[in-house]
């Protein structure tokens, strides 16, 4: 019985070892209903022992011990008023780090304070007042981690994130300019200018940003242009 339930139980614990939820992509349903419904748990030595349950062994080392309230509790392992309490705390933390300069860190905190709320937002109905208002609190917690995104060039992420964001909010100006920056450094040219004219339809004032914007896709696109030029040419002259 505890060898059927062990990879559900090891996919959490990785999980947790990659920073992650350790409820993320599962559902309220039994182990076997998450392999049917997914078809592999994402583990190729978990998907054989579910199918084929084997006696395990386990060898435990104990590394260090802490005491209560000496280390930051993980999103996974907080209450939810714990989770509510933290996420403003772990908000400063990530703006302290990327003033810092300290890009990916800063990510890191920013992805911890919407787990938080994603946690507790799972526990409501969607579209309800409760959910709405964790909603609204994640939305300007995950444009910074689109921001950071951006630095670390990830730029298919948060063409992700911030479409997610626009379809539930579609006057949301920073959305729109993030996803319109990430789609000019994938070289998606027509995608980007029209995220850059919604964002001049929104807010006028931004103007001298966004001219800015277009004018380095059009040098880059100039710039495109003559290095194809060249290697074209050295193609079709050998």
């Amino acid at each position: 019985q505890h060898v059927v339930l062990y990879p559900m139980v090891s996919k959490s614990l990785r999980n947790i070892a990659a920073g992650k939820d350790p409820l993320e992509g599962q559902r309220h349903c039994c182990g076997i209903a998450q392999l049917h419904e997914h078809h592999s748990l994402g583990y190729a030595d978990l998907d054989e022992l579910q199918k084929n349950p084997q006696p395990l062994i386990f060898d435990i080392e104990v590394l260090k011990v802490e005491e209560p309230g000496s280390y930051q509790q993980d999103p996974w392992a907080m209450t939810d008023e714990e989770k509510l309490q933290a996420v403003p705390l772990i908000h400063k933390e990530g703006n302290e780090l990327y003033r810092q300069g300290k890009v990916p860190e800063a990510a890191s905190k920013y992805y911890d304070a919407i787990a938080c709320l994603k946690n507790l937002q799972m526990k409501e109905q969607p579209g309800s007042p409760d959910w709405i208002e964790l909603d609204q609190k994640i939305t300007p917690l995950l444009l910074n981690y689109c921001q950071c995104k951006l630095q670390c060039q990830e730029y298919y992420e948060v063409l992700d994130h911030c479409s997610s964001i626009l379809n539930k909010y579609e006057d949301n100006v920073k959305a729109y300019f993030k996803r319109g920056k990430a789609h000019a450094a994938v070289w998606n040219v027509a995608e980007a200018q029209a995220d850059f004219a919604k964002v001049l339809a929104l807010d006028p004032s931004l103007r001298p940003i966004v001219a800015k914007e277009l004018r380095s896709l059009e040098a880059r696109l100039r710039e495109k242009d003559k290095e194809d030029k060249v290697r074209f040419k050295g193609i079709f002259s050998q």
